[in-house]
């Protein structure tokens, strides 16, 4: 009779562990799909497509601090996605130095356009690429003759300016071994930097170099052309294949229905 009890007890309590157990093992697939729902499910489920924009990059992305709206080149494009999906847009500010960071807390769904870079490849996916551009750096046009050429901008003597976190950071590493590099945070700029005389010279890309000698006519272009071709491209969290995918897709139509190239017009840009 006491061995039955026991008998009787311990399948008893092996029915309620594998009671936990299974209520552990739900909760554990509950929580897998959850964590695996793709952002193009959770934008039209929440009926908002939120984007990451630093606002400082004419003609990409520029906030006016007075009306604190964006507008420019890529705020077209998040416009024109978000309409195709049946969502309101929502702009969230980002900085350059913590713009992928953004992309793997969820703090938006998806970026304005950046410099795809294997660093940041590392932690966050790309899209497909809609815009190609060079670098080239920006001196002072009374300065052009000291700084006729890339070389000469290499040497122990120059300051070259650049923005934390930006592609151009990295790249000027590369292009200026010899030179005094200083990395500038924003909402401070590289070019800034030139234009108080802090520094000789800073590397930007020719879309936005095009813009800064028209605001700025002491700036100039070293004259030698533009160097390392870069392509931009949205960013989206690494692994969602179904958000990146639609996003890469939608990027192809567009192309082929000619809206990227009426947006090149209106902002009096090209592509190489």
């Amino acid at each position: 009779m006491g061995q039955y009890a026991f008998g009787v007890q311990l399948s008893k309590k092996l029915k309620d562990n594998m009671k936990k157990l299974l209520i552990i093992i739900t909760l554990l697939i509950t929580t897998i799909s959850a964590s695996a729902e793709s952002k193009l499910e959770t934008i039209k489920k929440n009926g908002e497509l939120r984007v990451g924009t630093t606002g400082d990059w004419d003609p990409m992305s520029m906030k006016d601090p007075a009306t604190n709206t964006y507008k420019g080149f890529d705020i077209d494009v998040m416009k024109e996605l978000a309409k195709d999906l049946g969502v309101k847009v929502k702009f969230v500010p980002a900085e350059w130095k913590t713009i992928v960071a953004g992309i793997t807390a969820d703090r938006y769904d998806i970026s304005t356009s950046v410099t795809k870079t294997p660093k940041r490849a590392e932690v966050a996916g790309f899209t497909e690429t809609y815009f190609k551009y060079g670098t080239v750096p920006l001196v002072l046009k009374k300065n052009l003759k000291k700084f006729p050429t890339w070389d000469s901008l290499n040497n122990n003597k120059v300051k070259i300016a650049t923005t934390l976190g930006t592609s151009q950071e990295e790249k000027a590493k590369e292009f200026f071994p010899k030179s005094k590099l200083r990395s500038i945070e924003a909402p401070a700029r590289d070019y800034q930097e030139v234009l108080a005389g802090r520094a000789d010279g800073n590397i930007t890309s020719s879309l936005e170099a095009n813009k800064l000698v028209i605001k700025y006519p002491q700036l100039a272009i070293v004259p030698d052309g533009g160097k390392n071709p870069a392509f931009l491209a949205m960013m989206v969290p690494k692994g969602d294949k179904i958000w990146n995918e639609y996003v890469s897709n939608w990027i192809k139509r567009k192309q082929t229905s000619g809206f990227f190239m009426t947006l090149e017009a209106k902002y009096n840009l090209k592509s190489l």
